[in-house]
């Protein structure tokens, strides 16, 4: 099992939808929630991608200095990348990261954002040229250890003795994850990348998905890693997490919530319209409505986009289905929380002691000691640490 955490380069808040309590993004936010992510032992950060946001891989090669196992999930765009300069960027990411490379593939599904950056194709016409992007980056890459070039005609990109001179570290490239609902994103996932990505929808529906993409990659004679993009709301107790998610919400106004699921809904996203259809596209507002699945609760979707899911309980809820996504194959969870730095020490502290013992090994602070080996908690009375207490 691998965990997740998330940078949020297009701004934080207490409350979704309002300024009340919210975050710009400057440098020493982000590199404060990559430090606690790093030294509490989350296995890598997703840098979302957008014309809301900074820029993936800037911001990723900002904070390779300011950590030390963190590894980066940062996006490639086809449409906006050519996929030698994916390739060049990707692999010297890999070199002066010293392997902490991940690479997110995005096709992308607002037509105005694709429009203003200069990307005109439909929906199917975007999988097939991400299809041939994803083809010729990972064979560059893939070439670069032994010296040899590559030629490539597609219908949407060619390259005539593309090479790399510097190959990454990560062998034949740096790992490659994908969302997408579509079957055409199902069929590009089984055919080409090595991790596949669902938002959180109810077990039954992930389960499904997973299916299909597994039988589709069998026709390839490949198998795929799977992982879920979550939010998560955990509390001590199971009322104390609930009134939490509520109080998320407490600031958004109608208004708000018609604005966003009036954009959302110019999107040719599938995973977009399957998150909208969860709270019926923000017609559904009480607790009743948006937990859609035990624990899984829809309220982020109202005014945020992309993934619009948390799992919501105390700490032995939420591990548990942590544990009930497991068993249906995902084995990397990418989570976030508002606001970012002090959720990332929350969910640490509350759920990672819950978690199976072969992923708590990886932590590097887990309870009682940290990654060092030094004791857990103030000293008592200047003589003695808690755990000396207890024991």
């Amino acid at each position: 099992m691998q965990i997740f955490w998330f940078i949020p380069t297009h701004g934080d808040s207490r409350y979704l939808g309002t300024a009340r309590g919210g975050r710009p993004v400057h440098h020493d936010y982000v590199k404060q929630v990559a430090i606690a992510a790093d030294s509490l032992g989350y296995e890598g950060v997703l840098i979302p991608t957008g014309r809301s946001c900074e820029d993936p891989w800037v911001v990723a090669s900002s904070l390779i200095g300011f950590t030390r196992r963190l590894k980066f999930l940062v996006a490639v765009r086809p449409g906006l990348h050519q996929p030698s300069l994916a390739a060049r960027m990707a692999a010297s990411f890999d070199r002066l990261s010293e392997g902490r490379l991940l690479v997110n593939l995005v096709t992308g599904g607002d037509r105005g954002e694709l429009e203003g950056d200069g990307v005109f194709l439909d929906h199917g016409q975007r999988y097939e040229q991400s299809a041939e992007f994803i083809r010729i980056w990972r064979e560059i890459l893939a070439r670069s250890h032994d010296g040899a070039g590559l030629d490539y005609e597609g219908e949407h990109l060619q390259v005539k003795g593309a090479r790399l001179l510097f190959p990454p570290v990560q062998k034949p490239y740096p790992p490659v994850y994908f969302g997408g609902s579509s079957e055409a994103a199902h069929e590009l996932a089984a055919g080409q990348v090595d991790a596949y990505l669902t938002w959180g929808e109810p077990p039954a529906e992930v389960a499904r998905k997973i299916a299909d993409v597994r039988a589709r990659a069998a026709r390839h004679g490949r198998t795929l890693k799977f992982g879920i993009r979550l939010h998560v709301i955990v509390r001590e107790t199971d009322e104390a997490a609930w009134a939490a998610a509520e109080e998320l919400i407490s600031h958004v106004t109608d208004e708000t919530v018609v604005q966003a699921q009036a954009a959302f809904a110019r999107m040719d996203s599938e995973g977009q319209r399957r998150m909208a259809a969860l709270h019926a596209g923000g017609a559904r507002r009480s607790r009743a409505d948006l937990e859609i699945s035990p624990n899984l609760w829809a309220g982020v979707g109202l005014v945020r986009g992309g993934a619009g899911t948390a799992l919501v309980g105390d700490p032995q809820t939420v591990a548990a289905r942590i544990e009930e996504y497991a068993r249906l194959g995902i084995d990397t969870f990418v989570l976030s929380g508002y606001p970012h730095l002090e959720e990332a020490y929350r969910f640490a502290e509350l759920v990672f002691p819950l978690l199976p013992l072969r992923t708590q090994e990886k932590l590097a602070g887990g309870a009682p000691f940290g990654p060092f080996g030094q004791p857990a908690g103030e000293a008592v009375a200047n003589l003695f640490v808690p755990r000396a207490a207890q024991s």
